[in-house]
């Protein structure tokens, strides 16, 4: 047998298993992503807003999301003008939850391609 064939069946072999290992690792981080922003987002009367975050997968990767009240993700995460004057205070959550997602995913990825 040919040593390059044999190098490129190994890398093709190496590439496949962090491919899977990838896909695994973009589930659980997008899964805990909505955990934490569930846990740390605002609660209104009934918590709508908090119980609203989903994910769902979009091509390559996957998308974290409030299906409940997406109109108030950027007003809670900014703050806004009061009617009377003045603002509101920003209840920045959102930007947290993306800051750990982000070093998760760094993480994990080196963990799995040297292993």
């Amino acid at each position: 047998m040919d040593i390059g064939n044999l190098i490129a069946e190994s890398l093709a072999e190496y590439t496949e298993e962090v491919k899977q290992e990838l896909e695994v690792i973009k589930e659980t981080v997008a899964d805990e992503t909505v955990d934490y922003l569930r846990s740390s987002s605002p609660k209104g009367r009934r918590g709508k807003y908090a119980k609203g975050w989903r994910k769902k997968k979009d091509g390559t990767g996957y998308v974290v999301y409030n299906s409940t009240d997406y109109r108030l993700t950027h007003i809670l995460e900014k703050g806004h003008a009061k009617r009377n004057g003045g603002r509101t205070q920003a209840q920045p959550h959102i930007i947290d939850a993306e800051r750990a997602a982000i070093s998760s995913m760094e993480k994990r990825t080196e963990e799995a391609i040297k292993s």
